[in-house]
């Protein structure tokens, strides 16, 4: 059984990872790029592999320069590096004009968050690219030989075994995606884990524009966000679960900012509902599911163990959507999917109709064609013909546009069943 540690060692140098190959694309192309991705995930060490200049916002003196004037930032060899470029918001239209001047690859990298509402865009000058966690391909602790892109163009191995269990997945799960915990189990790592979640709360809220008045009901509100992860609970329902007990419930003018702040800051990372054109599947329903950037920060906050996940306990906000341990596998199932489409240029959704008959759990969408991967995700290693049948329906809503479809499982084994589903493992999925 793992302890959710591997061999990989992210201490002694950089490991590349799944966004390291797109990255290299989009900067032989494009003048700037923006590495978008919640705090710790590894954006600046990914960047730093690139970069000829830094110039760490993080730092007064550097601070004090970029606030006289930005543009003496953006000298220097290329590409330029602007690390938590958003603590002079300045500079981001000092990068879009000298891009608008520019348009030669590879000139700007930026890190940190997205621009505020106020901020221009940037389209077609800064490019955003999302970075997630690590998957468990990336924490090399799975082999990843599915490949997500294989499932695309219909050549996918799906002969291959996987000796992860269970119990490995929920020692995963809890142990984090984070790249600089990799190294951290028991104490540790929960101090770690408790530490970067305090630090939202205390610091980066404020940072960010947002005065927490009341620091203890911000994190009553995280924690049944995090007892809703894989559900689409509304958010007044969340706003009651956080309030339980108490006479005077806060107002949606309070917890608005919440949402708007937290997902700035990539700590919710919600899952949008699909909403295709095709007009037989107009009647979809429009509710996210909620996912936080990383599980283990979910299991963290709900203050469940190893071993109450795995005997089905946990305080899930919604029992009838099954256990918690199995929300927290969907949540590493979505995340995993969604670092694996960015290489094929596809975008990942869920689909729930409006009677709650139907609902497939996630939708990849190809963007140069619209063809579409599906997956639904179980918390099992067997899977029947009750397990499919959502998939099976979309077959018959899409036709031609669905290449693939499969249930992810804790199983030993990929393969593809008699009505052509295919079973994965996820341990075994890959990019």
């Amino acid at each position: 059984m793992s302890d959710g540690t591997s061999d990989t060692n992210f201490r002694s140098g950089y490991v590349r990872r799944v966004v390291d190959a797109e990255l290299d694309t989009l900067l032989a192309q494009l003048p700037a790029v923006l590495l978008d991705g919640p705090k710790a995930v590894g954006k600046t060490a990914t960047a730093l592999q690139r970069a000829e200049t830094v110039h760490r916002l993080d730092r007064p003196g550097v601070v004090s320069v970029a606030e006289a004037d930005p543009d003496v930032l953006l000298a220097g060899p290329r590409p330029v590096l602007l690390d938590e470029w958003q603590r002079v918001p300045a500079l981001w239209d000092a990068v879009r004009t000298a891009a608008d001047n520019d348009m030669s690859a590879g000139q700007f990298l930026l890190t940190g968050s997205t621009p505020a509402g106020g901020t221009h865009s940037g389209a077609g000058r800064i490019t955003s690219l999302r970075v997630r966690p690590l998957t468990l391909p990336e924490r090399g602790v799975s082999p990843g030989s599915v490949s997500l892109a294989g499932l695309f163009d219909g050549n996918a191995d799906l002969s291959v075994m996987c000796d992860l269990g269970l119990g490995d997945y929920t020692d995963f799960i809890l142990a984090s995606g984070f790249p600089g915990m990799q190294h951290l189990t028991g104490h540790a790592l929960r101090t770690q884990l408790d530490g970067y979640l305090e630090r939202i709360v205390d610091a980066d809220m404020v940072e960010a524009g947002l005065k927490v008045r009341r620091p203890a009901s911000l994190m009553a509100w995280l924690r049944a966000y995090a007892a809703a992860t894989a559900t689409n609970t509304s958010w007044d329902r969340l706003r009651d679960a956080a309030s339980a007990g108490q006479d005077n419930k806060p107002a949606k003018t309070t917890t608005l900012p919440y949402i708007d702040v937290l997902t700035r800051l990539r700590i919710l990372d919600d899952l949008p509902a699909w909403l295709p054109t095709r007009n037989h599947l107009s009647r979809l329903t429009q509710r996210a599911k909620h996912h936080l950037a990383d599980p283990a920060l979910a299991a963290r906050l709900v203050g469940v163990t190893r071993a109450q996940l795995l005997a089905g306990v946990g305080d899930a906000l919604t029992p009838a959507d099954g256990t918690f341990l199995g929300q927290l596998f969907e949540s590493l199932a979505t995340l995993s999917v969604r670092v694996f489409a960015g290489p094929v240029g596809a975008r990942v959704w869920h689909v729930r109709d409006h009677s709650g008959r139907h609902e497939v759990d996630l939708i990849v969408e190809r963007d140069e064609d619209r063809k579409v991967v599906a997956f639904e995700v179980k918390l099992g290693s067997s899977v029947d013909d009750r397990d499919v049948r959502h998939l099976l329906w979309l077959r018959e809503q899409l036709g031609d546009d669905l290449l693939d479809c499969a249930v992810l499982t804790t199983g030993p084994a990929a393969y593809r069943r008699r009505d052509g589903v295919a079973v994965i493992p996820l341990g075994l999925l890959g990019a």
